[in-house]
């Protein structure tokens, strides 16, 4: 049960007071930046290579955040032509710390009892810009995007194991962050208050982005022409190979014999196709020492 402090979402950044930098840490070229298209404060990390910077909560490894919420929001940027690196330890039910990392510099899927290894594969602002499918250096025009990591999914797919809590959040270079949140609500960009009222969408845990850790949209535009969504795992479906990326709307592939009418309509994600694609590039999986 989500503590009462934590309802009905938890802005980390706010609560822990990151600008103060007492009970979170710093690394490296890690400064906070007044950024006018965001309309507020955001935080850089840079480095020479994804673990040299980086932005550190709570401060000592011994502590630990006890933010329970099923949902982790990160609202960040890649910064272009660079690579970049994200671990969150979280515990499991048999107090189990596991490591949770994504970066666009994995290129392929990696478990182990104690750490998940996930490639991410940027998005850009134009189709042509990003190979879609697979993971490498942010493109030019990376977009800000809003992750949400759904953390019980995550370890119950990969790992059969039941979350409890998550310990810590370690944002490496090269990165724009805008915010940190946790909540048990599923939080859908561009989805108004009143709207969310007319379709009852709290009765299936979804609500209107609240206004501290939404993205500006000038008037006239629309959220998904600028920015990224991705929910993972996407409805909970897992493959062999995976990895965190934006999903796209695909056509109908027919699926047909030699000879015969189609015998079965199947409706494919633009992501599942993705994956799948970059599963058969990784044909000889090779060994990838993964930054601390």
């Amino acid at each position: 049960v989500l503590a009462a402090w934590q309802r009905p979402y938890l802005n980390i950044f706010k609560h822990f007071r990151v600008e103060e930098w007492k009970r979170s840490a710093k690394e490296g070229d890690v400064a906070a930046l007044t950024d006018t298209r965001m309309k507020g404060t955001i935080y850089r990390i840079r480095g020479s290579n994804p673990a040299s910077s980086y932005l550190q909560l709570p401060r000592a490894g011994t502590q630990s955040l006890g933010l329970t919420g099923r949902y982790l929001y990160l609202l960040f940027r890649p910064l272009p032509c660079k690579h970049f690196l994200v671990h969150l330890d979280v515990a499991t039910e048999e107090n189990q710390v596991v490591r949770i990392s994504f970066s666009n510099l994995f290129k392929e899927f990696k478990s182990s009892a104690t750490w998940l290894q996930f490639p991410f594969v940027c998005g850009a602002a134009s189709e042509g810009t990003a190979r879609r499918g697979a993971p490498g250096a942010a493109p030019a025009d990376a977009r800000w995007t809003c992750l949400v990591l759904d953390l019980p999914s995550i370890l119950a797919l990969y790992l059969s194991r039941r979350y409890s809590h998550l310990r810590g959040v370690k944002l490496c270079s090269n990165l724009l962050v805008k915010n940190l949140c946790t909540s048990d609500l599923l939080f859908e960009p561009g989805v108004t208050f009143a709207k969310a009222r007319l379709g009852d969408l709290s009765c299936r845990g979804v609500a209107p982005m609240p206004r501290e850790l939404a993205f500006p949209v000038p008037k006239g535009e629309k959220w998904h022409d600028l920015y990224d969504y991705i929910r993972f795992p996407s409805e909970g479906a897992k493959l062999l190979h995976d990895s965190i990326q934006k999903s796209f709307p695909h056509p109908v592939a027919v699926l047909e014999e030699p000879g015969h009418q189609p015998t079965q309509l199947v409706t494919l994600s633009r992501a599942v196709c993705d994956r799948l694609a970059l599963v058969q590039q990784i044909a000889s999986p090779k060994a990838v020492s993964a930054p601390w």
